[in-house]
């Protein structure tokens, strides 16, 4: 019996998670105090709650063999789709975004539950497309990801919508999918952000007119750029087509494709995804004192918290800007600089290298499964966790822009935790799956 427990169970993550959230519970109650020292909140005893049944949830899914749902991935995604539709037409608006489902008090984020069944939906699909040309497996693949990241990206939701991001691009990776394609997609998203932000960064941070910005706040001149973009890329495919053996005009079609594509999704994104105040997020961390009572206030107080931690922090329950409530969505998106605060550098150390253990687990399962499925899972949760860990401590440190993305086990929610900790339970069940199953 102990054998199979050790066969079935990896005791570095259940002790890293164990940890984190036991740190998690900690400075959720720590947020729920005062200014006079009285806790006007009850957060950590829902928190408490939902690490109860979520390590119940992630027991559960180490021991059933995450294989047999490859053949329901189709099923999936439909089920995905439809959640992320009615969410989208019925759901709850909370912080400017419709992705809630619940009744009063009660209520769940299916985008968050979402990432699991992607998660599924693309390791299946690279699994079962192995002998598929490069370009046509990369075009449907693709168009798994869109689908779900526009859904979501519409709600608005901007931070969960770019999770689903790492997930694809590492199971690509991992596929086997050529890298040119990856960078078409990592180099088409920076310059449709690039895009998108340079009119207000133009107006915000730089505060005066820059006549190359023209080309984005002149309707007439974007489409006149489109448009050329757009024409010397088709001739370039044509040229390819034409002289193969010439890959000039490859690559002529694959720069001033991706130049289009971003321009045009750049306007798309600015004037019907995005509200102004998003777009304004994406820049405000560039120079947080420009707005430092609206967009910029988060950023200076987190950096003001985690400063003010020192090496070894101000003590447990000792923090002055968070008991003040200097600190907006403190229990959640800004629970890493309670924690800078209180226990300073030697807690930040903490909490880095317990995540690193959790990553430094999914890489080695990554490397020593033997089943294709397996392993494309897996790729996706070091996708979702590293990208989680990145975009929410570099958010709070100010050295990225703010966009919601809690930090994983520490956050408080029920519903990013449970993804978090399913997933995990995943992940040692292709650890202790690992022989191909075909």
């Amino acid at each position: 019996m102990k054998i199979r427990i050790f066969h079935l169970f990896d005791f570095l993550i259940i002790f890293s998670v164990i940890a984190l959230i036991t740190l998690g519970i900690m400075f959720v109650y720590s947020s729920g105090f005062n200014s006079v020292g009285v806790n006007v909140k009850t957060e950590y005893a829902k928190q408490i709650i939902w690490a109860s049944i979520g390590l119940i949830l992630m027991l559960v899914a180490a021991i059933f063999d995450y294989r047999v749902v490859e053949k329901h991935s189709r099923k999936f995604f439909f089920i995905m789709l439809a959640l992320l539709v009615f969410t989208r037409l019925f759901g709850k608006e909370l912080n400017g975004a419709k992705s809630w489902l619940g009744i009063g008090p009660f209520g769940i984020q299916p985008s968050e539950f979402c990432k699991i069944l992607y998660i599924f939906v693309i390791a299946s699909f690279f699994s079962r497309t192995a002998d598929w040309s490069e370009l046509k497996r990369f075009a449907f693949s693709l168009g798994l990801f869109l689908v779900p990241f526009g859904l979501i990206l519409i709600q608005p939701d901007m931070g969960t919508a770019s999770v689903y991001f790492p997930i694809f691009l590492l199971a690509a990776f991992i596929a086997g999918v050529p890298l040119r394609y990856i960078m078409m997609l990592l180099l088409g998203g920076i310059l449709t952000i690039w895009f998108t932000v340079l009119p207000e960064y133009e107006k915000e941070i730089a505060q005066h007119a820059i006549p190359a910005i023209r080309l984005l706040t002149d309707i007439k001149l974007r489409l006149i750029i489109i448009a050329a973009t757009g024409a010397v890329g088709i001739i370039g495919l044509v040229g390819t087509l034409i002289y193969q053996e010439n890959k000039v005009f490859y690559w002529i079609s694959y720069f001033f494709g991706i130049i289009c594509a971003s321009l045009l999704l750049s306007y798309v994104a600015e004037h019907y995804v995005l509200k102004a105040y998003q777009i304004r997020r994406l820049i405000i961390f560039i120079n947080p004192e420009i707005d430092p009572r609206n967009t910029g206030w988060n950023i200076i107080q987190s950096r003001r918290a985690i400063g003010s931690g020192g090496f070894f922090g101000e003590g447990f329950l000792l923090g002055n800007l968070s008991h003040k409530r200097y600190l907006p969505q403190q229990s959640t998106d800004f629970i890493f600089s309670i924690l800078s605060e209180e226990f300073g550098f030697v807690g930040g150390l903490v909490v880095f290298s317990l995540y690193f253990l959790i990553l430094v687990r999914c890489l080695f399962v990554i490397k020593n499964t033997e089943n294709h499925f397996g392993i494309y899972v897996s790729a996706g949760i070091f996708g979702m966790f590293l990208w989680h860990f990145l975009v929410n401590v570099g958010m709070v440190m100010g050295i990225m822009p703010i966009t919601g993305i809690p930090l994983l086990f520490l956050s408080y929610g029920g519903s990013s935790l449970w993804t978090a900790m399913v997933c995990l339970g995943v992940l040692m069940s292709v650890r202790s799956h690992t022989h191909d199953w075909r």
